[in-house]
């Protein structure tokens, strides 16, 4: 049985970690919004 809390807490810890990456990245990390233009060919407009 020591062993299952072992590892429970291992798995706890690890899923902890994760969430507070999550947290920091946005949190401190902030996106950098810009114009986005893509061209479609005419031929992709005209139905076939």
């Amino acid at each position: 049985m020591p062993t299952l809390f072992r590892f429970l807490f291992f798995v706890a810890v690890i899923a902890g970690l994760v969430f507070a990456g999550m947290i920091a990245l946005v949190t401190f990390v902030q996106p950098v919004q810009r114009e986005m233009v893509e061209i479609v060919p005419p031929a992709r407009l005209q139905p076939k």
